[in-house]
């Protein structure tokens, strides 16, 4: 029984591809196998763009008032020395 195959469209992929294998001396489903592994293990635990800007607006989303701050440090110059 035959494998399935993966079809890639993109003449860029397909010659990156070629490349990295005949480089690395390796078959192509061999570097893409690799190349999506990596992919996975670096963004695989990452959440959906929209929860995470819901997460950083539930825990970030508060307002200061920049006057109160300013105010609250704010200290007359007492002037240049003669």
């Amino acid at each position: 029984m035959t494998e399935p195959q993966l079809s890639v469209r993109s003449a860029k992929a397909r010659e990156l591809a070629h490349r990295l294998a005949s480089r690395e001396r390796r078959t192509i489903a061999a570097v893409v196998e690799r190349a999506l592994e990596e992919y996975e293990q670096r963004h695989g635990g990452q959440s959906p763009a929209e929860d995470f800007y819901r997460e950083l607006q539930a825990t970030c989303a508060t307002d200061a008032d920049l006057d109160a701050v300013l105010e609250t440090h704010r200290k007359p110059h007492p002037g240049i020395e003669l």
